[in-house]
């Protein structure tokens, strides 16, 4: 594990030792926010129609409503706080950026996502998305001002909706998708979402082109608010050590420490792997560095890029700018939030693995002892319902490392008795 690994995961630790609560009633500020949303709907589908042929217009509709109903869905299932110290936050760096660049809209609308991993986006029509997890992996709020510029930067290009007309004119089979996700009966948040992404990154190559693109603009956004310009760089390289699991590799001596209970006494034959021998790991090491795909890649060439266009962009990274009280306040209230949001995605079987970490780590034993209970009472539901693929991946490795190929191979190696008597004794604390 690298030192600044390490630091985080040693931060993340020494905040479970307090509880922070802030105020999450947000139903009157949602139920305000989807009113909105009806009529940023209608102008949005005005100016779709406005910019494109009619037939294009016409799919680009069609894909772009069932998009909108599926996020609707999401903010009335709360995956996203409408109000909260958080969108306050976000609102007052929004407005800074302003100031210095008035081509930036006065009326977007910010929505705080319930997820762990450092992202951000916009959907096209003004709503900007910050995901959780950046006030855990930036360092200050120079870098998420950052990635706000980044997105931001998105927004103005329209990349959103040229790479979904791009896609719409590329993908043949796409006027299917959206009809057969209009009739879906399960299942139309995350399939609505997913073609969203497949519509957007038609190729690797439209990808960076455009990534670059939002990275220059971006710069010259935040350069223009702020002087710190080392940050904007140390930002991209803080998404570039972020995996969609973390990094932090689980020790094999972990799980006997973790499940040699008394009445389910450690069994080696749950350590028990597929034989990927013949599997060629040094061709992926790139990738088995981390624990799944990246989400933000290519960062090492935009990066290089940059560098290359602002030259005071080059040399060796500084030391990060000291954060400023209020950015250390959301990010310890943000900690506390990782399994309240993991619990609440239903992402049970991450949880588990992330648990495991910090009980590996061997803090605040009781609060995550407690967490590692309440996965695994999701795991015998879902055991007894047969709909463990859901909540566990299966072995993947070519995108996976070998800790978290363990851990997979571990869980699915447990029996529904193994996984009952794990869940009794965590539960019980």
């Amino acid at each position: 594990m690298n030192k600044k690994l390490l630091f985080i995961l040693t931060l993340f630790t020494s905040f479970f030792a307090f509880s922070q609560k802030f105020d999450t009633a947000d139903h009157a500020q949602r139920k305000a926010f989807l009113a909105d949303y009806q009529l940023i709907n209608k102008n949005y589908e005005q100016y779709i129609k406005s910019k494109y042929p009619s037939d294009i217009a016409k799919d680009l509709v069609k894909s772009y409503s069932v998009f909108q109903t599926a996020f609707k869905k999401e903010v009335q299932d709360r995956n996203y706080y409408t109000k909260s110290v958080f969108n306050t936050y976000i609102e007052e760096l929004v407005a800074k950026l302003r100031v210095s660049n008035s081509n930036i809209p006065s009326n977007l609308k910010i929505l705080i996502a319930k997820d762990n991993v450092p992202n951000a986006f916009m959907t096209g029509d003004g709503i900007l998305v910050v995901n959780m997890g950046l006030f855990m992996w930036m360092e200050n709020e120079d870098q998420l001002m950052a990635i706000l510029g980044h997105e931001i930067a998105h927004n103005l290009l329209h990349h959103s909706i040229e790479w979904q007309a791009k896609g719409l004119m590329a993908n043949k089979n796409s006027k299917e998708k959206i009809s057969a996700i209009k009739k879906s009966k399960t299942g139309k948040s995350e399939k609505a979402f997913q073609l969203f992404r497949d519509l957007a990154y038609t190729t690797s190559t439209e990808r960076r082109k455009n990534e670059i693109q939002a990275d220059s603009l971006g710069y010259i956004i935040y350069r223009n608010h702020n002087k710190k310009v080392r940050e904007y760089t140390k930002a991209l390289r803080n998404l570039e050590e972020f995996d969609t699991i973390s990094p932090t590799v689980v020790q094999k001596e972990t799980y006997r420490e973790l499940f040699d209970l008394q009445q389910a006494p450690f069994q080696d034959k749950w350590m028990k792997m597929e034989d990927f021998s013949g599997y060629n790991y040094h061709q992926f090491k790139t990738k088995l560095d981390k624990d799944s795909l990246s989400s933000h890649p290519e960062i090492v060439d935009r990066l290089n890029f940059l560098q290359t266009k602002f030259h005071e962009l080059k040399g060796e990274n500084t030391k990060a700018e000291e954060p400023s009280e209020g950015f250390l306040h959301l990010r310890s209230i943000a900690i506390n939030e990782i399994h309240p949001n993991l619990f609440h995605n239903e992402n049970y079987g991450e949880g588990v693995y992330v648990a495991m970490q910090f009980l590996q780590d061997k803090k605040d034993t009781t609060y995550h002892s407690q967490w590692l209970g309440k996965y695994f009472d999701k795991m015998v539901e879902a055991r007894k319902t047969y709909r463990l693929n859901r909540y566990l991946d299966t072995i993947d490795p070519k995108n996976q490392s070998e800790s978290y190929q363990q851990f997979l191979s571990f869980m699915w190696n447990l029996s529904l008795t193994d996984l009952q008597k794990i869940a009794d004794y965590y539960r019980k604390g």
